[in-house]
């Protein structure tokens, strides 16, 4: 069994073909999520007491959480609820791998009963973990996380694509997608109930109607419509506590780029918040960047990264990435290097994030060898 830093995944020929087979039809965000709801899911199992490979069937817990939102995607007929869709299509690809039939059924009850909560709380080990994980992971309710776990969970290798966004061709539809996937609306959100949290999920970050909405949660249009405006006045009411004026902002990023590039410790870490984390996603391809965590050790890694990388011609050239304030790193023959994120809450910026995988960098344009550019900017400082 592998694990990415402390985190356990149950490899196997199955399980990494499921991968691909749920990375080709689902946005990022939805394997993104599913992904994480299998770490969640493990960890509320253990918290119950639960052993994997003693208590429930590991594979199936993580096979059932990877594809649990398999509805969603273009492959689902879209004739029925989207969870009896999703269920339908994985248990139609499983079978076509060879899983016995016994446990096909296992992950469709997994599937299909995942927004039952009350339901799928009453069977067995792996049907209960998938939904308490997909649960946990849109709005945590119930056990207290140990230090530092979410960081690691939401540290792992499946950041989204980067790709650039214009602030001043669209500002309010620029302003809303920014809050529908900033770590703001994640703390927002535990606000909502379980189902006016799977209604604004669904219209207001993944775009669906509210005739598939009705279709999905198993309520009426009309009751949607309500939820959704609910839900909507909740996250509004608590937007003021978590979001910074968009000029306060931008003075933010800007004295933070200032100091990156000027190697200032002292300069970053006044803008920093104190549990600040910064990480990576180098997709097995790029440099990966090992987790950092606290504002005197992101401060002194940044203020360690930029100076010689400008003295070698390299370009930090400020952009919004995925909706939020952010930079492009090009090579001195103006080749994607990498690209940087940051997402702020009251006023300190919380969580930066950086992507350096090639096959993701590749939308921004050409893509520089980044272990090539680290050397020369190692050498710079001999």
């Amino acid at each position: 069994m592998d694990a990415y830093g402390s985190l356990p995944f149950p490899w196997s020929t199955l399980t990494l073909n499921a991968i691909r087979f749920a990375q080709d039809p689902e946005k990022p965000a939805i394997f993104n999520h599913s992904m994480r709801a299998y770490l969640y899911g493990r960890f509320l199992g253990e918290r119950q007491g639960l052993r994997p490979g003693h208590d429930y069937d590991d594979e199936l817990l993580f096979l059932g959480c990877l594809l649990h939102d398999a509805g969603l995607s273009d492959q689902a007929n879209g004739d029925q609820r989207f969870d009896l869709d999703g269920a339908d299509l994985a248990a139609e690809w499983l079978t076509g791998q060879g899983l016995p039939p016994e446990k096909v059924e296992i992950v469709w009850d997994a599937i299909a009963l995942h927004l039952c909560v009350e339901v799928a709380a009453r069977k067995r080990p792996e049907i209960a973990l998938v939904s308490a994980g997909a649960g946990y992971d849109l709005g945590p309710e119930g056990p207290a996380l140990p230090p530092g776990y979410a960081d690691r969970v939401h540290a792992g290798p499946w950041l989204p694509d980067p790709p650039l966004t214009d602030p001043y061709e669209d500002p309010e539809r620029s302003a809303e997608l920014a809050d529908s996937v900033s770590m703001a609306a994640l703390l927002l959100l535990e606000r909502l109930s379980p189902l006016e949290r799977a209604v604004f999920v669904l219209r207001e970050v993944f775009g669906f109607g509210f005739p598939e909405i009705a279709s999905a949660v198993g309520r009426s249009e009309a009751a949607c419509r309500q939820l959704a405006v609910r839900a909507r006045r909740h996250m509004d009411e608590g937007r003021p506590r978590f979001e910074a004026d968009r000029q306060a902002g931008e003075k933010l990023t800007a004295r933070f780029f200032d100091a990156f590039k000027e190697g200032d410790v002292d300069g970053l870490r006044e803008l920093l918040a104190a549990d600040v984390h910064m990480v990576g996603d180098g997709g097995g391809k790029g440099p990966q960047w090992k987790p950092v965590f606290g504002a005197e050790n992101v401060a002194r890694v940044l203020a360690a990264i930029v100076p010689p990388f400008i003295r070698i011609g390299g370009v930090v050239e400020p952009h919004e990435v995925n909706g939020r304030p952010g930079a492009i790193f090009r090579d001195r023959d103006g080749k994607v290097v990498n690209t940087l994120a940051l997402d702020m809450l009251d006023g300190r910026i919380q969580t930066i994030r950086a992507v350096t995988d090639p096959d993701e960098l590749a939308r921004l344009g050409p893509v520089a060898d980044a272990r090539a550019v680290i050397r020369a900017a190692a050498r710079s400082l001999a």
